[in-house]
C-alpha cells in the first residue's frame, strides 16, 4: 500500500465520521443555543435544564437518522473491502 492509498483511506474515514456525526452535533448545537438564550432571557441558571433537552433531542435525531448512518458506514466498509480485495 502506498502513501497515497493510506491517505485516501484516512480521508474517506474522516469524511464518513463527519457525515455520520453531523446531524447529532448540529441538533445539539441548535438546542444548546436555544436553551442558553432561554436561560439568558429568564435568568434561570439550572444545570439540568441544559442537559435533558439536549440528550432527548440527540436521541431522537439518532433514532431518525439511523438509516443514513448505516448507509454511510456500509458504503465505507464496502469500499474498504473492495480495496482490500483488489490488493490496493
Amino acid at each position: 500500500m502506498s502513501e497515497t492509498d493510506a491517505i485516501d483511506l484516512l480521508r474517506d474515514g474522516i469524511w464518513t465520521a463527519l457525515l455520520i456525526a453531523a446531524p447529532a452535533l448540529a441538533v445539539a448545537m441548535i438546542v444548546g443555543v436555544g436553551i442558553a438564550l432561554l436561560q439568558a432571557l429568564t435568568q434561570v441558571q439550572e444545570m439540568t435544564l441544559t442537559f435533558v433537552p439536549k440528550i432527548v433531542a440527540i436521541l431522537v435525531v439518532i433514532a431518525v437518522s439511523t438509516p443514513f448512518m448505516y448507509q454511510g458506514l456500509s458504503n465505507y466498509a464496502l469500499n474498504l473491502v473492495d480495496r482490500i480485495g483488489a490488493g490496493f
